[in-house]
């Protein structure tokens, strides 16, 4: 790894780290340290780390906020390229918008609002990246990423490719694009609308996020995906595991959707208090819950 890692800084021009603990990178504040952290300066940089990546048979893993990222104890052997860099926001007169796949999609969705174009307004507050959104098909309040998605650029070891809505494969907070692959950027179609409605719903939909989810400490969004027909809150809740602690994790007492990091939690007590949540819903309501969140790394 000390050669990778020394070629790396050689040939790149973003930022490159030893043994960086995920703990300052995801939204839970868990999470090992990575053998190798690479920020890439832009879309370039990023095609030459895949590219030496590829040629040391290093593993690597992209992240974007690390808002829907669960990390384990003992981190990453590999590397974790993060993209936070790439952030260009092109709005055309008609609709059309180019984005790079680090722009949080906060930025993007006032911008857009902001110019009066609509498709992105019911998203707000999510906090992600436009690249993490576009993967995981990231939805709120009626809207998601595939509605308004036309094509993004993909990249991987053997370069650039623009994949097309369809061949994107959009499904409930998924999509075709695999672990081999990096979202680079994506081309957006919005539809004009009046600029004060747009206004409103941002804002009602806000404060709506804000009456929810305000669960009290850091936390990684909703852990569990709904099952069809009804909301993964109201299995967990109705399986009495509403405040149900595990170490230092607790399952949120406003939204049981939501895993706090009480104080001090690691990993371990937010993978075990998955696990019982999981055994407990399926014990009594016969349905097996499915994460939402990506759990990567390896135990300690």
């Amino acid at each position: 790894m000390n050669g990778l890692y020394e070629q790396l800084c050689r040939e790149l021009r973003g930022r490159v780290l030893r043994d960086e603990p995920m703990s300052r990178h995801t939204t839970w504040r868990v999470g090992g340290p990575t053998d190798l952290f690479i920020e890439p300066a832009d879309g370039e940089d990023l095609a030459v780390a895949l590219r030496l990546l590829t040629t040391a048979r290093c593993p690597w893993l992209t992240i974007g906020a690390g808002s829907n990222l669960l990390v384990r104890d003992g981190g990453i052997r590999g590397a974790v390229l993060h993209p936070t860099r790439l952030r260009r926001l092109e709005i055309g007169n008609g609709g059309g918008v180019r984005v790079g796949a680090g722009l949080p999609l906060m930025t993007l969705i006032r911008a857009t609002v902001a110019r009066g174009l609509a498709g992105l307004e019911g998203l707000a507050g999510i906090p992600g990246t436009v690249g993490g959104g576009v993967v995981m098909n990231a939805g709120a309040g009626g809207q998601q990423l595939a509605d308004v998605v036309e094509s993004a650029i993909l990249l991987g070891p053997q370069g650039p490719e623009v994949w097309s809505r369809e061949r994107l494969d959009f499904a409930y907070r998924a999509s075709a694009v695999s672990a081999g692959q990096v979202v680079g950027e994506a081309t957006l179609r919005l539809r004009p609308e009046d600029p004060r409605r747009l206004a409103e719903a941002f804002s009602g939909r806000m404060a709506a996020r804000a009456a929810a989810q305000r669960v009290g400490g850091p936390n990684a969004g909703s852990v569990f995906k709904n099952p069809p027909g009804v909301s993964a809150w109201r299995l967990i809740d109705e399986a009495g595991l509403r405040g149900a602690v595990e170490g230092g994790a607790q399952v949120a007492e406003r939204h049981s959707n939501f895993i706090v990091n009480r104080h001090g939690a690691c990993a371990g007590d937010i993978l075990r208090l998955i696990d019982r949540i999981r055994e407990e819903v399926r014990r009594q309501s016969g349905v097996a819950l499915e994460t939402e969140i990506r759990i990567v790394g390896e135990d300690r």
